[in-house]
Order: structure tokens, then C-alpha cells, then sequence
């Protein structure tokens, strides 16, 4: 991995994913006791940096790969993100899901015309599942995080960050980023060590499933013990990719972990004082730069709001929980 393959892929993308803002707000300022510039990935196509990824994957495939179809396994951003990038270039896309994930991103993988296989996350092994089904059809496999084409997408977002944060005169020292396998961190670090190296990348997990700061802590891979049970289900991984972790262990600063808690309170945030809806897991680094200041350094901070896939009934109790309060 290095930046040129995050540059070919920002190319690839150019006219196809969104350019996302740096959001600001004096009250958003006023509860994190700094300024906080927030990176609303929420707004991307199909409402996550996936869409980025997928797509610098599906675009570089041969005529011979791309008739064949793509298979992909992923709790639902990633999954979204494929079936689009799949359809927009007229091949098929088969998406392996767990069967526990949001409903609202299994109807909208399926209306984005894939093909969705369910199973069991307590019990299956989706990485077996997806492997499987890609050699019985001859489909190519798009990981979710452990790719360097799709970590090359999701770099993207870094290089949008280092120019928006310059013009825009940030006085960020640390780049705040919702943390699943380490595709969308990863992908930013590098970026930044070559377009804005005085930027540090901070994980941000949720509490009991934060094996990416404990292996970061450790020194080598740790793994979840359990691999359900949390409302930030975008961002829970069985462990850091093979792919990842050497980037992360070498370009990021400690992980931060947050309770769920945090998270209901900033998609409240999110919603009254920036207007986009976040999900759990995509509000996850927002919450860092609204709760948990002491952990980090700067008069400024940048946030990523990496995916606004909620359901209905997890919005409403977030905003029922915690929307007089802000």
C-alpha cells in the first residue's frame, strides 16, 4: 500500500463519489470545549465511505472479472456499496450478511439489485461462506477491509481531509476515525503521512469490541471475543486485517474506546446541530470529540462520520434519549 494507489483511486472515483465537506458548529464547539470539524461521510452515496471503496475495486477488475460478477460479505455498508458500484457497472453482486444486521441495509443491498445471502455471525464463519460461493461461481471477492484497492478508495477521504483542513485553516492535530477491520483508518493514515503529516490518526471503537486499540496496545493482532451484541454493528470485525495493522500500528496513535452510550448522544448532536442523521457506528468518533477530550490533543479536532445507515427505531431512541439535552 502507498499513496500512489490512493491517488489511482482517487482518479478512478473523480465524478463518481461524493467530495464530503468538513462540517462546523459553534454549539458542536461548545460541547466538545474545542472546534471540531466533522468529515459527514453519512453523505456519501448508498450513506457511507464504502461507496469509495467498492467502487475503486469493482473499477479496476478486467472485462473477464467484471462479467463474472463480485461477491462481497459485509454487515451492510460495505454491502451497499458493492451492489452500487456492481450495478453502475452493469455486472452482478452477491453480498453475504449477517443475518442480524439492520433491515433497512438488507432491503437496500437487495434494491440495489444483489443477490443476499444470510447467516449466522455467532455461528458461521462469513470469511468461509464468502469464499466458498466464490469459487462455486467464479465471482470475484471484495473484502470489506482487508484490500488494498479498497483501502485505496477509502484513502480518499484522507486526501480530501489534508486539502480541506488547510483551507479551511485547521488547527487539527489528531484525525478522529470510526474503527471497524482498519480500511477507512488505514486508508486515511497513509494519506495524510504524505499530503499532511502533522495530522495523526486516533481509532475509535466501541466498548468490549476494541481489538484494533488493545492490538495496538499489544503490538500484534488481538481478536473480539464476541462478534454481535452492539448497536455499532458497522464497525464490529472479528480483528484488524493482515493488511491493516502494519499500517496502523506504524502511522496511528493509541485507540480510543466509547461506550454506546456516547454514541446515541452524538447522532442527537449530529442531528440538531449539523442536520445528518448518523448511525451508531458512524457517530462513534464524534462522540471522542465530544466526550472524551482529555484523551487527545490540539485546540482542534477532525471527526469522521463514517456512515448514517440507521434504522428507524435506533434513530428514535436516540434522539428520544438524549435530543433535549442538546
Amino acid at each position: 500500500m502507498n499513496i500512489e494507489m490512493i491517488e489511482a483511486a482517487a482518479k478512478r472515483i473523480d465524478g463518481h463519489a461524493r467530495r464530503t465537506p468538513l462540517l462546523t458548529s459553534p454549539f458542536v464547539d461548545e460541547i466538545a470545549g474545542r472546534r471540531v470539524f466533522v468529515k459527514p461521510e453519512a453523505l456519501q452515496h448508498t450513506g457511507s465511505f464504502k461507496f469509495r471503496g467498492a467502487w475503486s475495486a469493482v473499477s479496476a477488475l478486467t472485462d473477464n472479472a467484471l462479467k463474472a460478477g463480485v461477491i462481497a460479505f459485509s454487515s451492510g455498508n460495505h454491502a451497499q456499496g458493492v451492489a452500487l458500484a456492481a450495478r453502475e457497472h452493469g455486472t452482478s453482486a452477491v453480498i453475504v450478511m449477517p443475518a442480524d444486521a439492520p433491515q433497512m441495509k438488507i432491503e437496500n443491498t437487495r434494491a440495489l439489485g444483489a443477490e443476499v445471502v444470510l447467516y449466522d455471525r455467532a455461528t458461521e464463519d462469513r470469511d468461509e461462506i464468502g469464499a466458498r460461493l466464490a469459487t462455486e461461481r467464479g465471482l470475484t471477492l471484495i473484502k470489506p477491509f482487508d484490500e488494498p484497492l479498497v483501502i485505496a478508495g477509502q484513502g480518499t477521504v484522507g486526501l480530501e481531509i489534508a486539502e480541506q483542513a488547510a483551507e479551511l485553516g485547521a488547527n487539527a492535530r489528531e484525525v478522529l476515525v470510526c474503527c471497524g477491520g482498519g480500511g477507512l483508518t488505514s486508508g486515511i493514515a497513509l494519506a495524510l503521512e504524505a499530503k499532511a503529516p502533522e495530522l495523526r490518526v486516533r481509532p475509535v471503537e466501541p466498548e468490549n469490541f476494541d481489538d484494533v486499540t488493545r492490538s495496538l496496545e499489544a503490538g500484534e493482532i488481538k481478536r473480539n471475543k464476541s462478534l454481535s451484541g452492539s448497536i455499532c454493528d458497522a464497525i464490529i470485525t472479528p480483528q484488524p486485517g493482515d493488511v491493516t495493522f502494519p499500517i496502523l500500528k506504524r502511522l496511528c496513535g493509541p485507540g480510543l474506546v466509547v461506550p454506546e452510550e456516547d454514541c446515541l448522544r452524538a447522532m442527537a448532536v449530529a442531528f440538531a446541530r449539523l442536520k445528518v442523521v448518523l448511525e451508531p457506528g458512524g457517530a462513534i468518533a464524534l462522540a471522542a470529540a465530544l466526550y472524551h477530550g482529555d484523551k487527545f490533543d490540539g485546540d482542534d479536532v477532525i471527526a469522521v462520520a463514517s456512515g448514517g445507515n440507521v434504522d428507524a427505531e435506533v434513530f428514535q431512541m436516540a434522539l428520544a434519549k438524549y435530543g433535549d439535552d442538546v
